[in-house]
């Protein structure tokens, strides 16, 4: 659906520290170019000097090394194109409501990612027996809520993730560097896993003998289903299998006739194989066509559904997706308290006049 006339905007959720939604329901293409590409922080954005720029990988390996820019340049590159959904997209859905970023549909966008794979630099350093994970810290630092002293935005990923070929040490973005607001000079890319796991402005890369413990790993992103007790508690890593309504959009009236009922459909661990489209709030369903395009594997895809409105009314619309696993949108999501990994059945609700 093109808008010759008008550009979409970034829909703003915070600006201290920036967060704002990527404009899904109004861009076409299957890029979202920088512009539009949602923007997720814990802080404010560090301070750099890329001509002064090395990491140093350390920890439990038998050759630590630093590697500055050009050394990271002149490694063989890979292309990954990829989706990256932050993990409390659609948080704004959960009902009851729970605390945080109150995200709609938006916190997601993809792209392509070029980089070196991070397995060849944790092989250059040499991983030692008894390593289980590799942490990665960025440059982005602050003080949390929940505590008086900075720290930095440091993830870890189990080993076996940290060396599948498409993790990256990513230093572009649809060919060309990555923008400093997404993590310029250098971002991990981990395909198929909420964003979180994306650290941006890397700062350094340790191999650990050990489970990382720190509060973005064992407070934030983790599931706990209980309100008021950490009972059940598990950590966020794959994406759930989901979909989303973007035409029509939610309290639209439409004209009696054929309308074209159109979105997308990801999953972080499968390609999708169905989508299936209710107009009776669940009564009966028919599935939609799905335009893979030749796309798959960490790409959203977009699907299609002509419904004709022949009489006038209220209607629900609802969109249900199935990836190759089997995994099938639920009725209702894994309801947790920091609203994370939202993926019930999408609804829009409109009227045919």
């Amino acid at each position: 659906m093109p808008y010759p006339f008008a550009r979409p905007y970034l829909t703003t959720c915070g600006l201290v520290p920036e967060n704002q939604e990527s404009p899904i329901h109004f861009i076409e293409p299957e890029i979202t170019s920088a512009r539009y590409h949602f923007r997720r922080n814990h802080f404010l954005y560090p301070n750099l000097l890329s001509f002064t720029y090395w990491i140093p990988i350390r920890g439990n390996v038998e050759r630590p090394m630093w590697i500055s820019l050009k050394e990271l340049y002149d490694l063989p590159s890979v292309t990954v194109s990829a989706l990256l959904e932050c993990a409390g997209n659609k948080r704004s859905l959960f009902e009851p409501k729970v605390f945080g970023e109150q995200w709609e549909k938006g916190a997601m966008s993809q792209g392509n990612w070029r980089g070196v794979q991070l397995r060849i630099l944790l092989e250059m350093a040499g991983i030692q027996e008894g390593s289980v994970e590799v942490v990665v810290e960025g440059c982005d630092r602050g003080k949390r809520k929940d505590s008086a002293q900075e720290v930095s935005y440091t993830r870890s990923l189990p080993l076996e993730k940290a060396m599948h070929p498409d993790t990256l040490v990513a230093y572009a973005y649809n060919d060309r560097p990555i923008p400093f607001k997404h993590g310029f000079p250098l971002r991990l890319i981990v395909p198929g896993w909420y964003g979180m796991a994306s650290v941006k402005w890397i700062k350094q890369i340790e191999v650990s003998a050990k489970p990382f413990t720190g509060p973005f790993q064992t407070k934030d992103y983790v599931y706990y289903p209980e309100k008021d007790s950490d009972a059940g508690a598990f950590p966020v890593t794959a994406m759930n299998v989901n979909s989303s309504i973007l035409h029509p959009t939610d309290r639209d009236i439409l004209s009696r006739g054929i309308h074209v009922i159109e979105g997308l459909a990801w999953s972080g661990s499968e390609e999708i194989v169905k989508v299936d489209i209710s107009v009776d709030n669940g009564t009966s369903w028919a599935e939609a066509e799905l335009d893979n395009d030749g796309e798959s594997g960490y790409h959203w895809i977009r699907w299609s559904y002509e419904w004709e409105a022949s009489h006038p009314g209220e209607f629900t619309i609802l969109s249900k997706s199935t990836d190759a696993s089997e995994q099938v949108q639920p009725s209702s999501p894994l309801w947790n308290r920091k609203g994370y990994g939202y993926n019930a059945v999408d609804k829009v609700k409109v009227k045919v006049e």
